[in-house]
């Protein structure tokens, strides 16, 4: 399955991970490479608890990704 990853660097040094579409679903790492190894797993986890839970795994739907250039 696919989800999109929004990847933040944070002011003070690392990254967090989040997936909109897996509420909750958040990770972190001192690397943009570690943080998205992270959420990988994380991701992993969310979706194994779903399917022993018997809850529908969530799916991505109406997300677009939309670019503007900079006026400057």
């Amino acid at each position: 399955m696919s989800y999109t990853v929004i990847l933040q660097q944070e002011p003070d040094g690392g990254f967090v991970a989040v997936v909109p579409a897996l509420p909750g679903c958040v990770s972190q790492g001192d690397t943009r490479g570690e943080a998205l190894a992270n959420i990988r797993e994380a991701m992993s986890v969310y979706l194994e608890d779903c399917v022993e839970s018997g809850d529908p795994i969530p799916t991505e739907a109406g997300r677009e990704i939309v670019e503007v250039e900079s006026p400057a």
